[in-house]
């Protein structure tokens, strides 16, 4: 399955809370940690690995495209930029894997119709003196 980028996440936290990702992050600003705010921390993680791994694929391209020849000082940024990449890489599998577990966890619930009929109540016990009689006799 393959991974969802930070913009599919913010889609779907959208599509699950019925509101715009701005709109979402300043009402969980007024709202105790739930569920909300970790899946905004989540798309937050997830959307910060996306851009580390432009700026770090980028940045080696350029590094490794250049006029210059590759001398000692350029390996170590070749490999210091490696590094990172690997790293944001990393950080994106772990926090897509998991905001993608969670999302598929949950669903909307829709809203109640008023043409449903309203769920009928079980009949209350009958008091516990009343069935000792009834099965006494």
């Amino acid at each position: 399955m393959p991974h969802l980028t930070s913009t599919d996440i913010a889609g779907r936290i959208e599509d699950l809370y019925g509101a715009p990702l701005a709109d979402l992050e300043a009402h969980a600003q007024d709202q105790p940690p739930g569920m909300l705010s970790a899946l905004l921390g989540m798309h937050d993680t997830l959307a910060q690995a996306e851009r580390s791994i432009d700026f770090h694929r980028d940045n080696l391209a350029r590094l490794i495209h250049s006029t210059r020849p590759i001398g000692p000082q350029e390996v170590s940024h070749l490999l210091d930029g490696s590094r990172r990449l690997v790293e944001a890489v990393a950080i994106r599998e772990a926090q897509a894997t998991s905001v993608t577990a969670v999302l598929q966890s949950l669903a909307r619930v829709p809203a109640p119709t008023s043409a449903s009929p309203a769920p009928t109540l079980p009949a209350p016990a009958a008091p516990l003196a009343a069935q000792s009689a009834a099965h006494s006799r």
